[in-house]
């Protein structure tokens, strides 16, 4: 089972990497972008072909490893059936 798990800075956090890329945007001509908000993804190949237990062992690794759950929130999409 093929997931991505997208990972944001809780909103009430200073994202001060997006700050900067909204301030480079506006410098090279993009004005209409209000703000940025910079995350990190992560393509996991799962074995299991159960899409519950995908996202029981995703939301495991992202509560462990993956996020920071004091400063992050996440996001958990299933893609799809792994390739052969």
């Amino acid at each position: 089972m093929k997931a991505r798990v997208t990972i944001y800075p809780r909103p009430e956090v200073l994202d001060p990497q997006g700050k900067a890329v909204h301030q480079a945007l506006t410098r090279v001509g993009f004005d209409g972008v209000n703000s940025v908000r910079v995350g990190k993804s992560f393509d996991i190949e799962l074995k299991t072909r159960s899409q519950p237990l995908a996202m029981k062992q995703l939301e495991a690794m992202c509560d462990k490893l993956l996020a920071n759950r004091v400063m992050e929130v996440y996001e958990i999409e299933i893609l799809g059936k792994a390739g052969k």
